[in-house]
């Protein structure tokens, strides 16, 4: 059994990087932070610094994974690094909302495109209680599925993984070339005003309305939770470390590598989503080039662009596609996360039977508890809420853990002065945008803390039943 939980490679880790990033955030988050920020310069501005952020992460992690190659992952980096408590509580949130949020979410974008495809049966018309609708119960019937896919063990998981990773990083470089295409031949038309004054959608007035400086600021960061949700869930690779030959190198390459070749290819699509759409839209616009990327509809902007160049049967495609990228997301988030929770069985900190591999090496009271409770998340609310639950308890626990390689008793010294000035730069960006979060989004960033907080007494009920064994 450990020879078959022990044969993934760097490329399988690369490709299970790559997969639990590349989900369904890229195909619809763009729309809103147009809407946020309305100037193509600020607007890619968010996922080039989204990129900075997530691969500095991925390299920080990749030297954490080095030192602490155990199944766990971030968890056992936090407990070494400060306290048993502190590796509980990111393990108690991600099951609670980072994890299960994450699988709720992208299983809800399933839906979402799948409706595209069949609108008269999965919508979001109310079917049960006036309240559960058919993309809600389509979501969790995919979860449900997925869980049972990662029952059969790390091989048959791996295998699907890498299958529809290779499928949908196909289908975004198409995307991208047809973008490009259409950008050359239009001469570039939607990047005339690349530098223009930013403005943002007034919901009320249904207008643009110019901003000041602090307000752009401010904006800036709010429009930063849809590129930084769709670039996460790289760690979770580190989660399953000891499922993969020499994890000390294996891990920390595929991080970076992963982790990099997704965001060139999130800059890349955003380009070829100007180079198809304007910017801005009417959002009672007619045709999907006359909402824009701006006004796309239910924010379905994979969809809308190639359904701007080739009409229904473009549209359709990509949700096809898009569909497919959901999938593999799902199962790697699914794979990663039921480790984490087997290795907080082990320590005595999470339900003993999360600690239990079936005959195929499969974690299955972890993978099953997971997905229950992701499945009832389904039902909490939209893909935006869902969105903003998650995102501050994520960059809480980012921060945390880059900062713990400035312990020396973490990184003994082998942290150079250039790196620690890199990441000097990302903490102070983190703080700042988790600032500028609970300012704006201060219901939801309290909510996520204290998602984070209610883990203290079931820390110490979980030690108290240590003590009885």
């Amino acid at each position: 059994m450990n020879q078959q939980i022990k044969k993934l490679n760097t490329l399988d880790a690369s490709m299970l990087v790559m997969g639990s990033m590349i989900g369904s955030g890229i195909f619809l988050v763009s729309s809103e932070v147009a809407r946020q920020i309305s100037s193509p310069y600020m607007w890619l501005g968010t996922w080039i610094l989204t990129s900075f952020l997530t691969i500095t992460g991925a390299y920080a992690y990749g030297k954490l994974s080095t030192l602490f190659p155990q199944t766990g992952g971030q968890y056992i980096y936090l407990k070494e690094a400060y306290s048993p408590m502190t590796g509980f509580l990111f393990g108690w949130t991600t099951f609670l909302v980072i994890q299960t949020g994450t699988i709720a979410a992208v299983a809800v974008a399933f839906a979402k495109y799948t409706g595209f495809l069949f609108p008269n049966v999965i919508n979001e018309n109310a079917v049960l209680f006036n309240y559960i609708n058919s993309q809600q119960l389509l979501a969790a019937a995919l979860i449900a599925l997925l869980t049972n896919f990662n029952l059969k063990g790390i091989s048959f998981a791996s295998f699907i993984q890498n299958l529809f990773t290779f499928t949908k990083i196909g289908a975004i470089i198409v995307l991208i070339f047809i973008g490009f295409y259409v950008g050359f031949q239009n001469d570039w038309l939607h990047f005339d005003q690349f530098f223009r004054e930013v403005k943002t959608f007034d919901t009320s007035s249904q207008q643009l309305i110019p901003i000041d400086t602090f307000t752009l600021a401010s904006l800036f960061g709010v429009a930063m939770i849809g590129p930084l949700f769709s670039s996460s869930a790289w760690n979770n690779v580190t989660f399953a470390s000891q499922d993969f030959e020499d994890p000390q190198k294996t891990i920390a390459k595929g991080l970076v590598y992963g982790s990099a070749l997704v965001c060139l290819l999130y800059i890349l699509t955003n380009i070829a989503y100007l180079g198809i759409l304007p910017l801005d839209g009417d959002p009672n616009g007619s045709t999907a080039y006359e909402r824009g990327i701006m006004f796309a509809s239910q924010d379905r902007l994979g969809s809308a662009a190639l359904q701007s160049v080739f009409g229904t049967i473009g549209a359709t495609l990509m949700a096809v596609f898009i569909m497919i990228s959901t999938f593999g997301c799902n199962n790697g988030i699914i794979l990663a996360g039921g480790r984490l929770f087997e290795a907080m069985a082990k320590d005595k900190l999470f339900f003993a039977k999360a600690a239990y591999l079936n005959k195929n090496g499969a974690p299955s009271y972890s993978l099953v508890i997971q997905g229950v409770w992701a499945i009832l998340l389904c039902f909490s609310g939209g893909y935006g809420t869902l969105l903003d639950f998650t995102v501050f308890a994520i960059l809480l626990f980012y921060f945390l853990t880059v900062l713990s390689l400035y312990k020396e008793k973490i990184s003994k010294g082998l942290l150079s002065n250039s790196n620690k000035l890199l990441l000097a730069i990302y903490l102070i960006i983190l703080v700042a945008i988790s600032a500028n979060l609970l300012y704006v989004k201060t219901l939801s960033s309290t909510i996520g803390l204290g998602l984070v907080l209610s883990g203290v007494p079931f820390y110490y009920v979980m030690k108290r039943n240590q003590s009885k064994d």
